[in-house]
C-alpha cells in the first residue's frame, strides 16, 4: 500500500498545526461559528445533532493493520468506543469534542492518515473496488490510478472550491464493485483489441434528490491521458456548474441542462489544450506509484486445503464460505469478507475491540492488509484457503462471523436522525427491525442475492436509490414515514429503483419488506435473483400485495 514520503508527512503535519490554531481561536471566541465552519469542514469535522463528527479518509478503502489499531485507539480515546464505516469507504467518529480534534488529527498523522477533503466542495476521497489487487477478474490493481488521482486532486488550486462536492470511483474489472455509474466521474479500466489499456469514462452519476445514472462520455481513453482528461472535465464543471442553487450545483445537473453531446464537445475542446502536457502523469511516476502496490509474497499452494471437510461438519462455516468468500487470482488463496451487519446491529459500526481483532487477524492471515467496502463491510483480501476455517472461528467469536454478504441481512444504512442534522427520519431502528425479521441464515440463503439500502433523508447517504429494495425516511406532519423503491442496482447494469407507493409508518416497514420478499419468492424462476425477477414481472404484483391495487 502507498506510504507517505517526506512531502506527505510535512504537508499533513502542517495542516494539523494550522487547525490547532484555528480551534484555539474558536474556543476563545475570537472567531464565530460562521467563520469557523469552512475551516473545520476542510478538515473533515462536521457539527451533528449531538456532537462533532470527524470523517477520516481511507483512500480507495485500503488500511494497514497498524492504521486499524490506531482507529481503535481513537475510538476509545476520543469517541465512545466505536466507529462507523461509510459508503465512501471512510470511517466516521460521532462523538468528538472540539478541543480534542487537533490531537485526534495528530494521532491520525502518526499512522499516515488524515481527514482532508472528506468534506467541502472539492474532490472527495477516491474510492475503488474493495477487492483491488486480489480479484480474479481484474485487469490491473485500480488502486494505482486511484492513488495518482488522489495526489493530483489533493488541494488542487483550481478545484478546491467547486460548485459542489465531487466524487470519483475506479474499477478495473468487468463486474462493477465500485458503483462507478452513480459517481460524478466513474472510471473502468479495460484493454482494447491492440492490448492497450484505457478507461471507459462515465460522468454525471449521483444520488440525492435528483438521482442519475452516469453517461459514458468516452468509451476508451488511453491510460496515459487520464489526468488531463479529468482536468478537462473538472474545468468545464467549475466554469459552468451552478453556484446560485445548492440543489442544482452537481455536475449531473449541468449534463441535464447542456445535454451529453454539448458537454462532451466542451470537454473535448478543453482537453485538446491539456493532453500531452505536464498535466498527464509521466510513465515513470506511474511506475513509482505502482511499486507501492506490488503483490505480497504469495506461497505456491496446492489444492488440499481442508475447506470442504470443515464446511461439511460446520453449517455456520459453510454459510459464511458460500456468502462471504470470493475467488482470489492466486491459487490457494481467497478473499474473505468480514460482515459488520449482525442481526439487530447497526450497519457499518465496529467497536474498538472488533477493530483490534480485525487488525490482529489481518496480520495473521492477510499480510496485514484490510479493505473497507462501500457496502460498509471489511475485507481481508489475501487469505490462504487453508486458514479460512480458523479465520471464521475467530471472526465469529468477535461477533463478525455472519455469512450474509449480498443477502437481505447485509443492509446498507446511513446514521439517520439518530446522529445527522440533515436527516428527516431514523435509519438505524428500521435496519435493526428488518435484520431481526430476517435473522435466520437459512432463510437469507433461501431468499438469495438481494440488496437492501436505507437512507434517513433525500441526500441518500444510504444509497437507497440503487438498492434492490430501497427505503427512504421522510417526515410527514412531525412523524417518520418511509418510502419503498424496488429494482435498483449499483453494478455494471446500474438502475434506479421505482417508488412502489405511498410512504408507510415505521412500525409497518418490516412487514412491508416481508410482503415484498414473499411476493418475489412466489414469482421467481429457479435461481433467479430478486432484481431479475423484478425486471421480468414489473412493479404491479408487489404494489398489489402491499396496497391492494396494481400500478396505474
Amino acid at each position: 500500500m502507498y506510504r507517505y514520503d517526506e512531502f506527505d508527512h510535512r504537508f499533513v503535519a502542517e495542516r494539523v498545526t494550522q487547525f490547532r490554531e484555528q480551534v484555539a481561536r474558536r474556543l476563545a471566541n475570537e472567531i464565530d461559528e460562521e467563520a469557523f465552519k469552512p475551516l473545520r469542514l476542510m478538515n473533515g469535522l462536521y457539527l451533528q445533532l449531538h456532537a462533532y463528527m470527524l470523517r477520516v479518509a481511507i483512500p480507495y478503502g485500503t488500511l494497514s493493520s497498524r492504521q486499524m489499531r490506531a482507529l481503535a485507539d481513537i475510538a476509545d480515546t476520543y469517541d465512545k468506543g466505536y466507529g462507523h464505516f461509510t459508503t465512501r469507504q471512510n470511517i466516521q467518529f460521532n462523538w468528538i469534542k472540539l478541543a480534542d480534534a487537533p490531537d485526534l488529527l495528530d494521532d491520525l498523522a502518526k499512522v499516515e492518515m488524515h481527514a482532508i477533503q472528506t468534506s467541502g466542495n472539492c474532490i472527495r476521497n477516491v474510492t475503488a473496488d474493495q477487492f483491488a489487487g486480489a480479484a480474479a477478474d481484474e485487469i490491473d490493481d485500480p488502486r494505482i490510478v486511484s492513488e495518482a488521482i488522489r495526489q493530483w486532486s489533493t488541494l488542487h488550486p483550481e478545484f478546491s472550491f467547486l460548485p459542489r462536492k465531487f466524487k470519483i470511483a475506479v474499477t478495473a474489472a468487468p463486474f462493477d464493485r465500485a458503483a462507478i455509474k452513480v459517481h460524478d466521474i466513474g472510471l473502468r479500466l479495460s484493454e482494447n483489441d491492440d492490448g492497450e489499456r484505457g478507461f471507459e469514462v462515465v460522468v454525471g452519476g449521483g444520488l440525492g434528490r435528483t438521482p442519475r445514472i452516469g453517461h459514458v462520455v468516452r468509451d476508451f481513453l488511453p491510460e496515459r491521458h487520464l489526468l488531463s482528461y479529468l482536468e478537462a472535465i473538472l474545468r468545464v464543471y467549475n466554469q459552468l456548474g451552478r453556484r446560485d442553487n445548492l440543489y442544482k450545483a452537481r455536475i449531473k445537473i449541468l449534463l441535464d441542462e447542456s445535454g451529453i453531446a454539448e458537454f462532451s464537445r466542451l470537454v473535448e475542446a478543453e482537453w485538446a489544450e491539456l493532453k500531452d502536457t505536464a498535466v498527464d502523469l509521466p510513465a515513470d511516476e506511474l511506475a513509482r506509484i505502482a511499486a507501492y502496490f506490488a503483490p505480497p509474497a504469495f506461497e505456491v499452494l496446492g489444492d488440499d486445503d481442508g475447506v470442504d471437510a470443515a464446511a461439511r461438519s460446520n453449517p455456520g462455516f459453510a454459510q459464511w464460505l458460500r456468502a462471504n468468500v470470493v475467488r482470489h487470482k492466486v491459487q490457494g488463496y481467497a478473499i474473505a469478507n468480514v460482515s459488520l451487519k449482525p442481526a439487530g446491529g447497526i450497519p457499518g459500526d465496529a467497536t474498538s475491540a472488533q477493530m483490534r481483532a480485525v487488525a490482529d487477524l489481518a496480520e495473521r492471515y492477510s499480510f496485514g492488509e484490510i479493505r473497507v467496502a462501500h457496502e460498509q463491510n471489511l475485507v481481508l483480501p489475501h487469505v490462504r484457503r487453508a486458514d479460512l476455517f480458523a479465520l471464521w472461528q475467530a471472526l465469529d467469536a468477535a461477533g463478525m462471523g455472519d455469512g450474509n454478504l449480498g443477502l437481505i441481512g447485509d443492509i446498507i444504512a446511513c446514521p439517520g436522525l439518530d446522529y445527522c442534522g440533515l436527516a428527516t427520519a431514523r435509519s438505524i431502528p428500521v435496519a435493526q427491525a428488518i435484520s431481526e425479521r430476517f435473522a435466520s441464515p437459512a432463510r437469507q440463503h433461501e431468499i438469495g442475492p438481494l440488496s437492501l439500502n436505507i437512507s434517513g433523508c433525500i441526500n441518500a447517504c444510504g444509497h437507497h436509490h440503487v438498492g434492490n429494495i430501497g427505503i427512504l425516511g421522510v417526515e410527514k406532519r412531525g412523524e417518520e414515514f418511509y418510502q419503498i423503491t424496488l429494482g435498483g442496482r449499483a453494478d455494471e447494469a446500474a438502475a434506479l429503483g421505482e417508488l412502489i407507493g405511498p410512504a408507510l409508518p415505521a412500525d409497518e416497514v418490516a412487514d412491508a419488506i416481508e410482503a415484498v420478499v414473499e411476493t418475489y419468492l412466489a414469482l421467481r424462476q429457479p435461481h433467479e435473483p430478486f432484481v431479475e425477477t423484478y425486471a421480468r414481472v414489473g412493479i404491479d404484483p408487489f404494489k398489489e400485495r402491499l396496497y391492494g391495487q396494481a400500478a396505474a
